[in-house]
């Protein structure tokens, strides 16, 4: 449908398709300015930056963070990238490695498990899928590559909160009124306190009937070069065949893929003294 009115003449529309296409140009020119090391800017240096008044600018933030493109920090105020980068297919550069360091791994790990395989990461209290594997069996879990979750109720989102800092974990929790989707959600902080201490003693995280009932997942974490958590990697599928002993015998295989991206990813494995293939 046209959106044109009967009043509208040739000059009036050319007018508003150059102030529309002036407004987009603008949105694309600031997020460019987000490259290289330059990881946060604020309303001032943005303006200075593009040659736009701070007004003009202030709108084009707030807009891009609405849409979560941008991400402004609470204390100091600046903007940074948004994970909604990556879900619209654009290249958020900490993800780039990751994707290229899972590829064949998790291949290997549907291939092995005959289950469906995500690579996920953590964006406040919630999990997007940045990858994913579809199991070959008829039935199997349906959702698209850059869907969200809930952390607390989602076997990814459980291992990555579980290997948050102290302080990142308590800024996390505080506040949280964790949502309850089936009976078996973990719905108050000092259970999910408990499950994250023992996800981190064992090194892997379960789901059974918690984001979804039928459904079960596995999963395990993928370290940088530094060790730091930065993702995970899940096998999940319906409880029909993800019983318990089906969670038990893919946690070694989760695992170890986690660790193979890892090594990707640059990361040295003390345990055994080899480094990244």
């Amino acid at each position: 449908m046209s959106d044109l009115r009967p009043d509208d003449g040739p000059g009036a529309v050319a007018s508003r398709q150059s102030s529309t296409l002036s407004s987009v140009r603008n949105a694309a020119r600031l997020l460019k300015e987000f490259s290289g090391n330059t990881r946060e800017l604020g309303v001032s240096e943005l303006s200075r930056r593009l040659g736009l008044s701070k007004s003009t600018t202030h709108r084009l933030l707030s807009t891009l963070a609405d849409e979560r493109l941008l991400e402004q920090d609470s204390d100091t105020g600046a903007y940074r990238l948004g994970l909604a980068i990556y879900e619209l297919g654009a290249t958020v550069s900490v993800h780039i490695g990751l994707h290229d360091a899972c590829d064949s791994v998790i291949d290997g790990l549907r291939q092995g498990t005959r289950e469906t395989v995500q690579v996920a990461v953590l964006d406040n209290r919630e999990v997007v899928y940045v990858e994913r594997r579809e199991s070959p069996h008829t039935l199997r879990l349906l959702g698209p590559v850059a869907h969200r979750a809930d952390a607390h109720c989602t076997s990814s989102g459980k291992l990555l909160l579980a290997y948050l800092t102290s302080a990142a974990l308590e800024a996390t929790l505080d506040g949280w009124v964790l949502a309850r989707t089936t009976p078996s959600t973990i719905h108050d902080i000092s259970s999910l306190r408990t499950g994250l201490t023992v996800i981190r003693q064992r090194g892997w995280a379960e789901d059974v009937n918690e984001a979804a009932l039928g459904l079960a997942s596995i999963a395990a974490p993928i370290r940088n070069d530094v060790g730091v958590v930065v993702a995970a990697v899940s096998v999940s599928g319906p409880l029909q065949r993800m019983t318990q002993d089906s969670l038990t015998r893919f946690a070694r295989p989760a695992v170890d893929a986690g660790l193979a991206i890892s090594r990707r990813l640059g990361y040295r494995d003390t345990t055994t003294g080899r480094s990244g293939a």
